[in-house]
């Protein structure tokens, strides 16, 4: 098992899903990973189950190109806070083009949409008029899969998903681990 591998996840400031962040983070903690979490600003985030999360640092604060991947967390919250984020869409630019991996649930696969991210790139999101039209107007090919991989991206459709999204995005992070 690898320490230096090195995930952020980003969560909405108030309804993001519970099982969307502590789900794949554990899996992650379990592999010996650090996983950082950041939102729009420094608050005690609130889940759409209850989960209070404290967040110490913005995007802002972070340098995107210390992770080796960059969860966005879905949920309720996610339109209001993270879809039209240009901070995160830059932060999301910068981490494609430096060839990590990006991964989204949920809501949040529109994040990357709108991001510019997945045109001609299979994609799939939780299924809502607007997410699905995020999705297409916006290039992708949605799929309507509960996790989708297209290269080094992965998005997943909800919380049923979260464990298979958690396996999935530790599975291409290790992909693009050199060999000794």
């Amino acid at each position: 098992m690898s320490t230096s591998q090195r995930v952020l996840m980003v969560i909405a400031p108030e309804g993001f899903r519970d099982e969307e962040l502590s789900v794949p983070r554990d899996l992650f903690k379990a592999e010996g990973w650090q996983v950082d979490t950041v939102s729009t600003k420094i608050c005690s985030a609130s889940g759409m189950l209850g989960a209070l999360e404290a967040v110490t640092q913005t995007l802002n604060h972070i340098d995107p190109l210390n992770y080796d991947a960059v969860v966005v967390v879905g949920g309720m919250g996610s339109p209001a806070h993270l879809w039209n984020d240009v901070t995160l869409h830059q932060t999301l630019q910068s981490v494609e083009a430096n060839g990590k991996v990006i991964a989204a649930i949920c809501l949040s696969g529109a994040v990357l949409a709108k991001a510019g991210l997945l045109q001609r790139k299979r994609a799939t999101v939780w299924e809502m008029p607007e997410s699905i039209e995020a999705l297409t107007q916006n290039g992708a090919e949605y799929t309507g899969e509960p996790v989708t991989v297209d290269g080094r991206i992965v998005t997943a459709n909800g919380p049923d998903a979260a464990e298979a999204f958690g396996k999935t995005v530790i599975e291409r992070v290790k992909a693009l681990i050199p060999t000794a």
